[in-house]
């Protein structure tokens, strides 16, 4: 486990259900997130419950978009430390580079997906007009 300093003091902090809730997610699906380090733990409590903050929620919202698009686990924590090197350097062409890249992807991805809604659609109307 990384050492990480205590949230600061005016942070305000969360547990794993009040993380589940916020996103829609289940605790289980948050947990793994954690394992394969796309969301570790801001911290984790004395008696070893993980704490999370307003930025890991932040974190948990982005990573839970990608997901239906299709995006792996290694694009996600690509993603995800773009948009820090751009927090920390938002004049890093690399990573402003990076991340036009993914939105191109997320936009293809999103109509593609759009496209497949439609289908179903008048698969649907299809259906009910037998």
């Amino acid at each position: 486990m990384i050492d990480t300093p205590p949230p600061a003091a005016t942070e305000q902090t969360m547990h794993i259900g009040d993380l589940a809730d916020a996103t829609g997610l289940s605790q289980r699906t948050i947990r793994h997130y954690d394992e394969v380090g796309l969301l570790p733990a801001t911290t984790r409590s004395d008696g070893g419950f993980r704490i999370y903050t307003g930025s890991d929620l932040q974190r948990m919202l982005v990573i839970r978009s990608m997901k239906p698009l299709g995006f792996t686990l290694e694009e996600m924590g690509e993603l995800l430390d773009t948009v820090d090197v751009l927090t920390a350097d938002p004049e890093n062409n690399d990573a402003r580079e990076l991340l036009a890249q993914y939105v191109q992807r997320a936009n293809e991805k999103r109509d593609k997906l759009a496209l497949n809604l439609k289908r179903a659609d008048t698969f649907i109307q299809d259906l009910n007009s037998k």
